[in-house]
């Protein structure tokens, strides 16, 4: 359990992201690949059904005693609430009511967040952007750990402890790595979030603000949906930054295990991203891809090869402008 990861940098390359080349190479040789950008009409209509699902269980928990409220956070309330955190990435990519009408995306984007308990989804969109435009960037991209957490979670235990702080590091590693002005859409998410979780204290008392707090919480920590987080972008293989998933969970997870394919085209839903799959395939198929997200997690911790450290970084070129 002691062992140190032999990892003390991350793998610097100097070479461009491999996303926007595959795109344009596969555009042109598949330019029926254009016709599934656009909206993804029964997104709406998911996520509502979600809240409603979360709504129904905050009710149904205030009565029920400690126990079975910590037991029903993490069996059934993390897997909501880890899955609403990806309906908000879909609609990030305005999937939900297209480009033309941004700010529906934006809104509607706060009212999946108000099950999670935390503001989460305008300063999502914000960075999250970046990190498609400057994947691995320096000091650009912070889905990418920081020194402090390459060098100090080197060891299996630590490396534990880490994966289960994970919804820590996501929140304060945009402040350590690239701060940005607060925008009036993050205030409002923030005012329209702590009013929803006060009006849930006051009706329904204590128990459903800790069933959504901590669910959202867990689900995003030491969970076999949390997989994700790691399978993406972690360099299990030398030379690859982004890997594909094509197990079950996608049902749970909008197909963000197509990861490969989310990357190279960010504006086609996740309902969509198997047959990207399917008509490009000699473009994916030869690509490192995982079956189980719990393996990842496994593997990440027991392989002292794998650590924070093990991301692929490269430095811009030229002033990267800030929203």
């Amino acid at each position: 359990m002691g062992n140190r990861v032999a990892r003390d940098d991350y793998e610097w390359v100097y070479t461009e992201q491999p996303h926007a080349d595959r795109r344009k190479e596969i555009l042109a040789k598949y330019p029926q690949i254009k016709s599934l950008m656009g909206p993804d009409p029964r997104l709406k209509w998911i996520v509502v059904l979600m809240v409603a699902v979360q709504f129904c269980a905050f009710y149904l928990v205030k009565d029920l005693s400690w126990k079975w409220v910590l037991f029903w956070t993490y069996t059934f309330g993390s897997c909501i609430n880890h899955s609403m955190t990806l309906a908000i990435h879909e609609v990030s990519h305005n999937t939900a009511f297209g480009n033309s009408k941004a700010m529906w995306n934006r809104y509607f984007a706060m009212f999946a967040n108000l099950p999670i308990g935390l503001p989460y989804s305008a300063s999502f969109k914000r960075y999250h952007l970046d990190h498609h435009r400057y994947l691995g960037g320096d000091g650009v991209d912070v889905d990418i750990p920081t020194e402090l957490e390459g060098w100090f979670f080197c060891t299996r235990f630590r490396k534990f402890v880490w994966i289960i702080l994970q919804p820590l590091f996501y929140a304060i590693r945009p402040l350590c790595i690239n701060p940005k002005p607060i925008s009036q859409l993050e205030v409002t998410n923030v005012g329209v979030q702590l009013a929803f979780d006060l009006l849930l204290y006051w009706f329904w008392g204590a128990k459903p603000v800790v069933y959504m707090l901590a669910g959202s919480m867990l689900g995003m920590g030491l969970h076999p949906i949390s997989g994700h987080f790691i399978a993406e972008h972690y360099m299990f293989l030398k030379g690859h930054e982004t890997y594909s998933y094509y197990g079950s969970l996608n049902l749970l997870t909008f197909n963000v295990g197509y990861h490969n394919e989310h990357h190279d085209f960010p504006s086609i839903p996740g309902c969509r991203l198997p047959m990207v799959k399917k008509i490009a395939a000699e473009y994916y198929e030869d690509l490192p891809q995982y079956s189980s997200w719990i393996q990842v997690l496994y593997s990440f911790i027991m392989d002292d090869t794998l650590s924070p450290y093990s991301r692929i970084k490269r430095k811009l070129k030229g002033d990267v402008k800030q929203e």
